[in-house]
């Protein structure tokens, strides 16, 4: 049993799906996983997704400590950037397995 701010998880791999787990989490990290993005650029990198569920994938990311949420107020508009935090960055070797599976899984059912 694993315990994370008093949450019991029966497998490790149940907690690394605690942070990573859901359609959008993965998806967002590999987006930010060049460099820092502003709200709208993650937005246009993934057209399917709802405005609220980015928004609220953002949020639990950052409490997570996966990402980090700068906010700029020098000028206006504001503008709001996210990055990788250093423990959000061990994660990719995780996704970059998780997208070359994708990848090899992708072309074995590839209709021909």
């Amino acid at each position: 049993m694993y315990t994370i701010n008093n949450k019991s998880y029966p497998c490790c791999t149940s907690v690394t799906m605690k942070f990573i787990g859901g359609k959008w989490k993965a998806v967002i990290l590999v987006h930010l996983k060049d460099g820092p993005k502003r709200y709208n650029e993650v937005r246009k990198l993934i057209p399917t997704i709802t405005e609220r569920t980015l928004s609220l994938q953002l949020k639990q990311l950052e409490e997570d400590h996966i990402i980090d949420r700068k906010v700029f107020t020098e000028k206006p508009p504001l503008m709001v950037e996210y990055t990788l935090t250093d423990f959000g960055k061990t994660l990719l070797p995780v996704l970059e397995e998780i997208t070359k599976w994708g990848i090899e899984a992708s072309e074995k059912f590839k209709k021909k």
